[in-house]
């Protein structure tokens, strides 16, 4: 049996791009694509804090240290430049895999600049 977790969350990230013209996906930081675990191309939740709207793209990497978080193609009409959004990437756990983990969150400021790293300290089975 598996179990869908919370793999990494970038919470109150800020829109700095909305581009209807473009293929699709949200274009993040690299250095919060690094610090996360959410790697290029994987599949991501977002929620828009300003509107409710929740969506699924995939993540593509932007400059490291712009402070980049763009939405792009349809995801676009979800999302406005300066929108809050909590960016989630989920995981697959066996039971045993369950018994260590933690995901990775990562509290961003109003600039998409790191400002603390958590995690949650893993619940041990009684």
């Amino acid at each position: 049996m598996h179990t869908t977790m919370l793999k990494a969350k970038l919470h109150r990230a800020r829109v700095t791009h909305s581009e209807l013209e473009y293929e699709g996906s949200c274009a993040i930081d690299g250095l919060l694509l690094d610090r996360s675990g959410i790697r290029e191309y994987e599949q991501i939740q977002i929620y828009n804090v300003n509107n409710g709207d929740r969506f699924t793209t995939y993540a593509i990497r932007a400059q490291e240290g712009s402070g980049t978080i763009s939405v792009n193609g349809a995801a676009a009409r979800r999302a406005a430049v300066g929108d809050v959004l909590i960016i989630c990437a989920y995981v697959m756990l066996n039971q045993t895999e369950l018994a260590s983990y933690h995901p990775n969150l990562i509290y961003v400021n109003e600039r998409n600049q790191i400002i603390r790293v958590g995690y949650t300290v893993p619940v041990q089975a009684a």
